[in-house]
């Protein structure tokens, strides 16, 4: 008898992050149950047997029934109710319902398993932001966390939940932090709400470029199909990874005004136009302080037990991302 692939259990298969890991994994042959409140957008060339599975995940029981059978599970879901992907308000219990809330739902459902079943092997998305604002350019993993901001408070709440159950038994886990991901490729299916698509948008409005800093403020920035490549290591190499929190990045942590330099003059390559602005402005009253700090991301402890490393050089990321919002196929996207 033919043995069954493993079934990976995908929970936000629409999202930013999550629909890029789902056609990751669609290339490959596993069994795919794609979990999200939106209709899912099975790749066409799907070698994995892909099962769209609809579900608001928030409704009692509702994780329970989505990950039952499940062999291994990424969880990228992410709150997302406003122009960004990630500012949250203090106090704000719709968030942490999300955020911290399915983590919790999701270690009780696998909890009620019983020792008796496989323990799943579990990745979740954490963030690189959640060590919190820190003297240190270069983040390694083992800095000491202290968020402010309330979506990292969430995000290192969820993952120390998740450590917990890993310590228990109740499943195999590991978070993985990511670095400030972006980007559009000829397949997107998903929106980025982040500051470099943000910026690329209006450029090709014909928009300043505006900074809440000088422009040395350094970000590692990834390309959102080389987050969904690190993602879909982890989950080949979970039983080495589960346990601890990895940061994942490029690296290299470029200038946020050379960044947006840049994508003023491929934009005007683009576009047949002058390249507009990029000007320093006052910071907004929501401005947190991590907005003014560098962070570049050494990830050498990931890549040595995944062997993932990015592929998608910087400047190559930015124009895929330019060519397809002046091109005009984001506004296809929901």
């Amino acid at each position: 008898m033919a043995v069954k692939p493993p079934l990976v259990v995908l929970l936000g298969a629409t999202g930013f992050v999550g629909s890029a890991v789902l056609r990751e994994l669609a290339a490959r042959p596993l069994r795919v149950r794609a979990v999200s409140r939106r209709p899912v957008q099975v790749p066409g060339d799907a070698v994995a047997e892909v099962e769209a599975y609809s579900a608001d995940l928030t409704e009692p029981g509702a994780i329970a029934r989505a990950v039952d059978g499940a062999d291994l599970l990424i969880h990228s879901v992410l709150y997302s109710a406003g122009a960004t992907t990630w500012r949250v308000e203090d106090g704000d219990s719709a968030a942490e319902r999300v955020n911290v809330g399915l983590v919790r739902d999701l270690v009780q459902a696998l909890r009620e398993r019983g020792p008796a079943a496989p323990p799943v092997g579990v990745l979740f998305t954490g963030a690189a932001s959640q060590v919190g604002p820190i003297d240190k350019d270069v983040l390694d993993g083992s800095e000491t966390d202290h968020p402010k901001g309330e979506y990292d408070r969430q995000k290192l709440a969820a993952e120390r939940l998740l450590l917990d159950a890993d310590a228990e038994g109740v499943l195999r886990g590991a978070s993985v932090r990511l670095p400030t991901v972006f980007g559009y490729g000829p397949r997107s299916t998903a929106r980025d709400k982040g500051v470099i698509s943000t910026m690329v948008r209006r450029a090709v409005a014909g928009e300043q470029l505006t900074m809440w800093h000088d422009g040395t403020v350094r970000r590692d920035l990834v390309h959102v199909e080389d987050v969904a490549r690190a993602l879909v290591a982890g989950i080949d190499h979970i039983g080495e990874l589960a346990g601890r929190h990895w940061l994942l990045g490029s690296g290299t942590g470029s200038p946020l005004g050379e960044v947006f330099t840049t994508v003023a003059g491929l934009v005007a390559e683009r576009t047949g136009k002058p390249a507009v602005p990029v000007v320093s402005v006052e910071p907004p009253a929501h401005s947190e302080p991590g907005d003014f700090r560098s962070v570049t991301v050494d990830a050498s402890a990931y890549r040595a037990v995944t062997g993932w490393r990015p592929e998608i050089p910087l400047t190559e990321a930015l124009r895929r991302t330019v060519e397809f919002i002046a091109d005009g196929r984001e506004q296809e996207l929901s």
